[in-house]
């Protein structure tokens, strides 16, 4: 026998109830706090800056310098020191990557050396050895969405790049990248 219309949809109405009154499962982020360990000890760096990313970026200044990164708060947080010389002088500053547990994600504040200003955090994480952090900046006078990338992640060596994009992330342009070799741990 075959239930009436009216029957199956007060089934179906009892079953979205049923289910919409279940508890929710709250997903568990994946423990990322050892994501940056990667990055302890003294690193070379050989820095290439874009500075018209949106234009085409074909003038570039190339950096070569030292990174230093040390664990602090037992891994819970990374302070990172870079130094780096290139054709318009010394080049100083220190970037803080703080872990939050409960969102399972990375910030990352940049201060830069010469006038001690604090950029705005990047925010995310890293899945499959891959690491992507995301925020907004000033550029030009216009606000415009970044990018940092950690990549091709080894025991010595990786690189970094921050990229910008005036689109709302549909296109990105590079606008600095790094790349580091290991000098001791």
């Amino acid at each position: 026998m075959t239930p009436s219309p009216q029957i199956r949809r007060a089934l179906t109405l009892a079953g979205i109830v049923v289910c919409l009154s279940l508890p929710a499962r709250a997903q568990t982020p994946r423990d990322g706090s050892h994501d940056f360990d990667f990055a302890r000890g003294v690193w070379h760096t050989h820095v290439t800056r874009t500075l018209d990313p949106f234009a085409g970026g074909t003038h570039t200044v190339t950096l070569d310098g030292t990174k230093t990164a040390r664990a602090v708060w037992g891994g819970r947080a990374w302070l990172e020191e870079i130094e780096a010389d290139g054709p318009n002088g010394h080049w100083e500053g220190a970037t803080l990557f703080t872990y939050n547990p409960k969102s399972g994600q990375w910030s990352q504040t940049y201060i830069d050396g010469a006038s001690g200003e604090i950029e705005a955090p990047t925010i995310g994480d890293f899945k499959d050895g891959r690491g992507e952090l995301l925020g907004t900046e000033v550029y030009h006078g216009r606000n415009v969405l970044v990018r940092g990338v950690w990549s091709d992640i080894t025991t010595n060596a990786h690189r970094y790049e921050v990229s910008l994009s005036q689109d709302g992330g549909r296109t990105w342009a590079t606008a600095f990248s790094a790349y580091l070799t290991r000098i001791s741990n």
